[in-house]
């Protein structure tokens, strides 16, 4: 296997003791069912200690995302040119659509604001080659007339202060699945809404093709997939 890291030779502490048993949890996990996201998240843990791909690959975090997977394919079938996945941190999601057997996908492009993240995306997503990129960019600052996405996904309207105004950006007719939550208490939640009602309010897509909503145990996910 290509996912190796040098044994530290210095004292051992409880972090370190930590990483090297999920690189091993995840290295064998690999070895056993041969899945390219299993292999992708070892590399990362290997190759990016600093990434806290743990939170990003918690189980809320896949299962909101398989959530989101499922009802795209329901309504807007399989098959797409290239994608958006706006606020795409590590890349997690496009490693799942790439890595799920429904999905026919031309490109995938992971953009985010933080400039750190987009290695670990790579790292994550290599066995896709060329078909994934990861960008740091500003999504106020994209052209999306120029880009054309078939499908622009933004899973962090909570953090957007003028949801509208974003969307505005967008040339009528793009495809969108948007999620947001009702999680109030977390500080960096700048723009949660109350309600599946409320958000579809706050987006006015001018079509819906899914609206719906995920309970969890501290908050509930909000999701609509249709075009602006």
């Amino acid at each position: 296997m290509d996912v190796t890291q040098p044994r530290n030779a210095g004292p051992r502490n409880a972090s370190l003791e930590g990483h090297e048993q999920a690189l091993d949890l995840t290295r064998g996990i690999a070895a056993y069912v041969d899945h390219p996201l299993v292999a992708g998240l070892a590399r990362v843990i290997a190759k990016h200690p600093q990434a806290d791909i743990a939170n990003a690959f918690n189980h809320k975090q896949v299962a909101c995302k398989m959530w989101a997977l499922d009802k795209l394919f329901e309504s807007d079938g399989g098959r797409f040119g290239r994608i958006w996945v706006l606020g795409g941190w590590y890349g997690v999601l496009p490693a799942m659509l790439f890595n799920d057997a429904r999905f026919d996908i031309a490109a995938i492009d992971s953009i985010d604001i933080d400039p750190e993240v987009a290695a670990v995306a790579l790292t994550l997503n290599r066995e896709a080659g060329d078909r994934f990129r990861a960008l740091t960019a500003d999504m106020y600052a994209l052209d999306y007339a120029a880009g054309r996405p078939d499908l622009v996904v933004n899973t962090s309207c909570e953090h957007i202060a003028d949801l509208g105004a974003w969307l505005a950006l967008l040339p009528r007719g793009t495809n969108v699945l948007l999620q947001s939550n009702d999680y109030f208490s977390e500080p960096t939640h700048i723009n949660c809404v109350a309600s599946l009602a409320a958000f579809e309010a706050m987006a006015a897509l001018r079509e819906i093709r899914f609206s719906g909503e995920l309970p969890t145990k501290n908050y509930t996910r909000f999701m609509l997939i249709g075009a602006v």
